[in-house]
């Protein structure tokens, strides 16, 4: 791929980024970062319109926001490897949080444009809604 170097001017030094895209058989370009040898991986633009933005040092990086082509942001957590959903923006406004390992995700609660919030348990795939907070200060809670 080619090399491009980025030059921009912070008071009275220079920073010097060495920016290279490759591109992959399957249409895919990885962004990388850093000086020849130690270029790290900063973003991946998918062939399927996904892309995901990466932090840390070359080999370790993780992966940290997904940009889907629906609009969704997904916010990721943890080390290289073990990387776990906690946060999924959605386009309308609504705002999705999740615990649990990687693989091991659930919902447990989502943040409304209206000030409410729905409030969850369950397994990963079994959640159910428990309870909601309405931006009045009303509480409604569900059963089964």
């Amino acid at each position: 791929g080619a090399a491009r170097t980025v030059a921009a001017g912070e008071g009275a030094q220079w920073v010097v980024a060495r920016r290279v895209q490759r591109v992959q058989p399957d249409g895919s370009v990885v962004c990388l970062e850093g000086d020849e040898g130690v270029e790290r991986v900063v973003r991946l633009v998918a062939s399927d319109g996904r892309v995901v933005h990466y932090e840390g040092r070359k080999g370790e990086e993780r992966a940290v926001l997904v940009n889907l082509p629906d609009g969704r942001v997904k916010h990721y957590e943890g080390e290289r490897g073990e990387e776990r959903l906690v946060l999924v923006n959605f386009p309308v406004g609504r705002v999705a949080h999740y615990e649990g390992e990687r693989g091991e995700e659930r919902k447990v609660r989502i943040h409304f444009p209206d000030g409410t919030v729905d409030h969850y348990e369950g397994e990963r795939g079994e959640e159910r809604k428990v309870r909601t907070h309405f931006a009045d200060g009303r509480v409604e809670h569900y059963d089964g």
